[in-house]
């Protein structure tokens, strides 16, 4: 049954409130944060950030939006092509009230010569919480002890994505009932430049007993710099060329696109192209187990056929719609808390 006008603006203001008493209950400071690493977070931080999502979620399902942030402004700054990261941004601040300022590598006085630190101050100006996405690993922690306002990462070439990461993680959590301690995670394809599973493997090592199991070519495996951080953590991890090796044993299958973009040598992108691909009978010939999930960063090309869209361990479009959820309370801690 549709709800009247009335009954919407009251159902409105119930959520901000909801949303309001979460975000008091929180306990870090949260408040003009700038969030560029996951090694920001700890188990408690993480549980906060999702008891948030969680009140997000139930109002976007229930009236869509409020106007919590009414009056406030967020700037997209993508020097690096996004339709998924940059779009749930945007979506997340609008169905909070606020407003989004979208700037570009086009548009940008960075094509004048201007300074990335620059160009983020001048817009703070205008705005009250920048999001930054660049081609250079590094470049968004480097420019944020410049910023006054809160910024969060939106990848920063082959370094991190904290905010990914963190959807992730939600999905995760919300698709296996509660549960991330003891499961075992098969993270396949491009490890070299897939900074999602850079940043989901450091963020794993607040939980017990994980086990990750890494398929990939011997040209694309794991950067030596995450195992490391995985070494000094109670995670174990194993490393493979074939997914079937490690199938049935899985509780999620992180798949990640071969990278493209970050190959200077099309004839070497050429050669590991294609090197992995998960179709229905995949699923059947590994014996998946049938509460497992497959989970995407996406966009996808090829390494996840379509036939498996249909199947209910397909949760790579529940994760992007969580994308949103996460970016919301992250936007509305951010700007909220004490």
């Amino acid at each position: 049954m549709s709800l009247s006008r009335a009954e919407k603006a009251l159902a409105r203001e119930e959520c901000i409130v909801a949303i309001e008493n979460a975000i008091n209950q929180t306990t870090f400071r949260w408040g003009g944060m700038k969030l560029v690493s996951v090694d920001q977070f700890d188990r408690a931080t993480i549980a906060e950030l999702f008891s948030v999502t969680d009140v997000m979620k139930s109002m976007v399902n229930r009236v869509g939006g409020c106007d919590l942030l009414t009056g406030k402004i967020l700037t997209t700054i993508f020097f690096e092509a996004s339709t998924r990261t940059m779009c749930s941004f945007e979506t997340a601040m609008q169905r909070l009230g606020g407003q989004v300022v979208r700037v570009n590598a086009s548009t940008s006085s960075a094509k004048k010569g201007e300074t990335l630190q620059d160009t983020i101050r001048c817009l703070e100006c205008y705005t009250d919480i920048s999001v930054l996405r660049h081609p250079q690993k590094g470049s968004v922690p480097g420019v944020a002890k410049y910023t006054v306002n809160p910024l969060l990462n939106a990848g920063d070439g082959v370094g991190e994505p904290p905010t990914q990461a963190l959807l992730d993680l939600y999905t995760i959590h919300n698709e296996l009932g509660g549960k991330v301690d003891g499961l075992t995670v098969v993270l396949l394809g491009d490890l070299k430049n897939g900074r999602t599973v850079h940043s989901l493997s450091r963020l794993l090592t607040n939980y017990s007993s994980i086990t990750l199991r890494m398929v990939s070519p011997a040209s694309l495996a794991m950067p030596d710099e995450v195992k490391e951080a995985l070494d000094t953590s109670s995670i174990t991890y194993t490393e493979h060329r074939s997914l079937h090796e490690v199938m049935s044993e899985a509780d999620v299958i992180y798949v990640t696109r071969v990278q493209k973009e970050r190959f200077e040598d099309p004839e070497e992108y050429l050669k590991v192209q294609g090197t992995f691909d998960i179709c229905a009978q995949t699923l059947k010939d590994g014996n998946a187990k049938d509460d497992m999930i497959i989970m995407h960063p996406l966009p996808r090309v090829g390494e996840i056929h379509e036939d498996v869209d249909s199947d209910p361990r397909a949760a790579y479009f529940r994760q992007m719609k969580n994308g949103m959820f996460v970016r919301k309370a992250l936007v509305a801690l951010l700007l909220k808390a004490a």
